[in-house]
């Protein structure tokens, strides 16, 4: 069966301020859909509320996951049941190794920590809680899976040594997000600027990496301003996205037109006030 996400008439604020007003989009797997739009549209918005961020208040509309609504779920949850959120500014958190932080991660989306806390709460058989460490992906199978991944990716191996994040550059942070995708395996993968201050050469490779992830098990929702990243990841369908809903959507072709023309017509179409215009796909 093909996992979907799908949002309906979706309306979140911030500060008490409306910033999403209405959004409908079903992204499933296979699927790759970019969202464009002008700064401030609300399209990290959109992102952040998927994942559950907490200063992002939904008043309206429900967000779900192969049926089941996921507004009561927690960020952890949501990435249980198959979503993944890789962030515009990923953060450094210095002294966790990136090698310690993806085994606590991998352990924790696939069950392995929660299937460990209730076998210690219960004890081992004869009174005793596991020992420290049980919980977590067994190291041997880790490492292997997780020299692969960077292989595959083109991450150097000594990154996993190093803290998270910190002192990397832009491109390297970017980096080291999908391969954290890579190492989780989501169903749907919300990719949030991922271009964003990156030179042409650090695009191109994150962008490569995205493109070797994205198939038949993963469908992908790309957040961007520019068309230049839809050049390496091929978009199926592409949404414009302005005033806090998506009033446009088409094929790879739309894309192309914003590059061109800009935003400016978005603007003198679907200002303020004006209702959703959608040409929908099936």
């Amino acid at each position: 069966m093909t996992s979907e996400l799908v949002i309906k008439d979706l309306q979140v604020t911030v500060n008490d301020k409306e910033i999403l007003k209405g959004v409908n989009l079903t992204i499933r797997q296979g699927e790759t859909h970019a969202l464009m739009g002008p700064n401030g549209s609300g399209k990290s918005t959109l992102a952040y509320a998927i994942m559950g961020h907490p200063h992002y208040v939904i008043t309206g509309g429900d967000i779900l996951m192969d049926g089941q609504s996921i507004l009561e779920l927690e960020p952890d949850e949501r990435a249980k049941a198959g979503i993944f959120l890789a962030f515009q500014y990923p953060t450094a958190i210095p002294g966790v190794s990136l090698a310690n932080f993806l085994r606590t991660a991998v352990s924790n989306v696939r069950g392995l920590t929660a299937k460990a806390k209730a076998a210690a709460q219960a004890g081992n058989g004869n009174g005793q809680a596991k020992p420290i460490g049980s919980e977590l992906m067994p190291m041997k199978e880790f490492r292997k899976e997780m020299r692969e991944k960077m292989a595959m990716l083109g991450v150097e191996a000594n990154f996993a040594n190093r803290y998270l994040n910190d002192g990397f550059s832009g491109g390297e942070k970017k980096r080291v997000e999908i391969l954290q995708m890579a190492m989780l395996n989501p169903k749907i993968a919300v990719l949030d600027e991922t271009d964003s201050g990156l030179d042409i050469d650090a695009l191109r490779t994150v962008a490569e990496g995205v493109t070797k992830l994205i198939g038949p098990n993963m469908g992908a929702l790309v957040i961007t301003h520019y068309q230049r990243l839809l050049n390496y990841i091929k978009p199926d369908f592409v949404h414009v996205f302005f005033n806090g809903r998506i009033v446009l959507s088409g094929g790879p072709e739309l894309a192309l037109d914003l590059e061109a023309r800009g935003y400016d017509w978005v603007r003198e179409q679907f200002g303020e006030g004006v209702a959703e215009y959608l040409v929908h796909h099936d």
